[in-house]
């Protein structure tokens, strides 16, 4: 019989025990590789912070798949190991923080990139867009610097292809069988053009390619492609000798087990399905794990952390897609590390809708989300919709978004700020109803729910029409609303001073209503189709692993009926009642939208148009085709109008949704506006 070895000495015996302890609530980030380091914006200097330099490598991580918090890893048990048992992953990050921490104000904003692209300069300091900031043109307006935030991105989806752009990429394994053998399954891929092509790669993304999942084989009789009008036309088979996995391009058919080429043309507006074999999944999870520990690196790390001892508090920013990872990050349960330390104190998710996303499943892709007409069998919107308990109608089952971090007492600060485009496109109204539609939820007290007033999801621009039917929306929301609820954030963190009120349409006070009374609301004017369907997300059986392993057995899933969502209810001009009204809205010169109908010339036309909004102008003089009063008839001169900008622009700002300086300057943009000269 073999003896143990055991210490004896007291001292000895509480060194080792505080040796493994300390092992295990290190952040995972391994290795930092340091690229580049360099001022920022030719040394400009902002304010009290001065000046910025960038920081731009690699981070290597190691983590468990043994460890409690890693258990929610799809596929994180299959995925290669090293000699020590762990798993091995790497990402792109890039830091942007004062040249003198002392001179910043300590906290940490971490910009979810979007398909590998950064967008909070962009977003808050209306800089120029880029993935790889370094002027004073992609600074801004400065807002950030000013403030003194350190900014961080991080690579977490494994999707992102290299492209020549700067995009953040993600090194993430691939899962295998225990004999190292690839691992195959069912996958479904769905395709819809606005003009007629030959040939389309998975998943394809006007904000990026992303690297799909490719059939285990180019012979297609094993898989099935479908096409159809519309979601609720029967599908039908292509024939096999009539679609291939290629490209097209110059007249030229390509092999390509990521691409699908139809002979006779893909038509514009029909919904294609593809079911395959799909092989090499991504272990995606991990893109989560490793943002959870590289926000514990830079925050608590001693060792070759660049922001070492600057940072005592972080906030997390997503729009859109980013928006929906933050939400389900934080579903995950990810918001503590090893250690039991907060990894974000509190987190801005913009126009996320009701989503969350398709970021740990096995063959799941994060650029997938459903609309109205698209991406209605992807479970990217799943229940439990809302940080609220709930039950759900269809199955019974009770759940709430947040349960995980609820046990722990980890839930940050919490504000949804969504467009009226996510009522109509992306089922906004489930964060704050219960599934049925039929009554309003009270609240978490960490969380509040903005709605702004007649915006567009993709933010206010040009006012072509695109695909659409009518003129697209130019309301410039992002930057004025999100700067005062980002420094309305900071303060309930750092003072406990309470945030501006939520603003959102209810049920109980008739803001929140169907498509009937929306229709019957809205003004009858020449020319103008009103939406016949809106987004409701259809109960998805992917099978009984779903939930608890994140693997899909029935693909296309089993449908079950729909969630109940419901639209803003809108005033006799069309603008909606509830949210924040901007003064565009609150003393209009036409109506904002956050919905807008596909034209003929596109396919399916009448349908909604994605994620577009629309503006409708008001006639100079009285019209008999537009029931909405003139603009002369509502604002008999320049200081009639100028007094109700005015009133609606202080309102904003006494309530908190608006900083002075943007108040001030939306009163110069309304100063500057002649309707009366002609």
């Amino acid at each position: 019989m073999t003896s143990k070895r055991r210490f004896t000495h007291p001292l000895l015996f509480s060194l080792f025990i505080l040796s493994l302890f300390a092992s295990t609530v290190v952040a995972e980030v391994v290795r930092v590789q340091v690229d580049e380091r360099t001022p920022f914006a030719d040394g400009t200097k902002f304010g009290k912070a001065g000046a910025y330099e960038s920081i731009s490598g690699r981070l290597f991580f190691e983590v468990d798949p043994d460890h409690a918090l890693n258990d929610r890893i799809t596929d994180l048990e299959l995925a290669p190991r090293n000699e020590k048992g762990r798993v091995e992953f790497w990402s792109d990050f890039f830091l942007l923080q004062p040249i003198d921490p002392g001179k910043g104000n300590g906290a940490l904003l971490y910009d979810v990139h979007n398909r590998g692209n950064k967008l909070a300069l962009w977003t808050f300091n209306e800089g120029e867009r880029t993935n790889e900031p370094s002027s004073t043109e992609h600074a801004g307006n400065g807002f950030l610097f000013r403030e003194g935030y350190s900014l961080l991105w991080t690579g977490w989806n494994g999707d992102v292809a290299a492209d020549g752009t700067g995009r953040l990429l993600a090194g993430l394994p691939v899962a295998q069988q225990a004999d190292g053998k690839s691992i195959t399954g069912p996958n479904y891929v769905e395709f819809s053009v606005d003009e007629k092509t030959f040939s389309q790669s998975f998943f394809l993304s006007p904000w990026g390619t992303p690297k799909s999942y490719p059939s285990v084989s180019l012979d297609n009789r094993d898989a099935t492609l479908t096409k159809r009008p519309n979601r609720s036309a029967p599908a039908v088979e292509v024939p096999h000798e009539k679609w291939a996995f290629a490209d097209f391009s110059e007249g030229k058919v390509k092999p390509n087990p990521n691409s699908l080429y139809v002979k006779e043309g893909l038509t514009p507006g029909w919904l294609y399905e593809l079911v395959y074999t799909a092989r090499d999944p991504r272990v995606s999870g991990l893109g989560l794990a490793g943002l959870r520990d590289a926000i514990s690196f830079f925050r608590y790390a001693d060792s070759d952390n660049p922001a070492k001892g600057s940072l005592d508090r972080a906030f997390v920013f997503g729009i859109s897609q980013s928006g929906r990872l933050i939400h389900h990050f934080l579903y995950e349960g990810l918001n503590l590390d090893q250690a039991d330390r907060t990894i974000f104190d509190g987190a801005l998710i913009h126009v996320a809708g009701g989503g969350k996303g398709l970021f740990n499943y096995r063959f799941g892709m994060a650029t997938v989300y459903g609309t109205q007409r698209r991406g209605n069998l992807s479970p990217a919107d799943f229940f439990p919709f809302t940080p609220l308990p709930q039950t759900d109608p269809v199955t019974g089952r009770t759940g709430d978004s947040l349960a995980r971090l609820r046990k722990r007492g980890a839930i940050p600060k919490l504000f949804f700020v969504q467009t009226a485009t996510e009522y109509w496109s992306r089922a906004a109204s489930l964060l704050h109803t219960n599934p049925e539609g039929t009554k309003d939820l009270e609240l978490d007290p960490k969380m509040r729910v903005y709605s702004i007033a007649g915006a567009q999801h993709l933010g206010g621009g040009p006012t072509d029409r695109g695909i659409c039917q009518f003129p697209r929306s130019p309301l410039m929301h992002r930057g004025p609303v999100l700067r005062a609820l980002l420094t309305a954030m900071d303060d309930w963190v750092t003072k406990d001073t309470e945030p501006p009120a939520s603003q959102y349409p209810r049920i109980d006070d008739g803001t929140l209503v169907n498509l009937k009374t929306f229709q019957e609301q809205f003004p009858k004017i020449l020319g103008v189709n009103l939406p016949k369907a809106y987004h409701q997300p259809l109960s998805l059986d992917p099978g009984s692993r779903w939930h608890t392993d994140g693997i899909a057995d029935i693909v296309p899933p089993k449908v079950g009926a729909p969630y109940r969502t419901l639209v803003p209810a809108v005033d006799s001009d069309g603008n909606e009642l509830a949210g924040i009204r901007l003064p565009e809205v609150a003393v209009p010169l036409g109506t904002y939208m956050g919905w807008n109908l596909r034209d003929e010339s596109v396919g399916a036309g009448g349908a909604l148009a994605g994620l577009h909004g629309a503006y409708l102008e008001f006639s100079d003089q009285e019209n008999a085709d537009d029931p909405r009063p003139s603009i002369r008839e509502r604002y008999p001169n320049r200081e009639s109008y100028l007094a109700k900008v005015s009133d609606a622009v202080l309102k904003l700002w006494e309530q908190g949704y608006l900083l002075e300086e943007d108040a001030l300057s939306l009163l110069k943009d309304a100063a500057q506006r002649d309707l009366w000269s002609q």
